[in-house]
């Protein structure tokens, strides 16, 4: 399975990155390499995720990470994983 990411969730987060990485580089870089991490983890851990609450689809599901919530849709007829947005809590 394919972990793809819309455009909106990479301008979300080059929102999110940037200020912090004017405070504190090196806990931006600790933020988005566990960012990544959780990212990569998806497909083995896809039925930890809650359903989302932004949406009425099963398919679609929340990860809480410090005070953002990433949102995915589980395409299973394409089997991908697309991360659709990131939002701050």
């Amino acid at each position: 399975m394919k972990i793809l990411c819309t455009e909106t969730y990479e301008q979300e987060l080059k929102n999110i990155l940037k200020p912090m990485a004017e405070l504190n580089f090196e806990d931006t870089k600790r933020f988005k390499t566990y960012l990544d991490t959780i990212i990569i983890n998806i497909p083995t851990k896809v039925s930890k995720y809650k359903k989302s609450i932004y949406f009425y689809d099963e398919n679609v599901k929340d990860i809480e990470y410090e005070n953002f919530t990433i949102i995915f849709y589980n395409d299973e007829f394409n089997k991908n994983y697309v991360i659709l947005s990131i939002k701050e809590k």
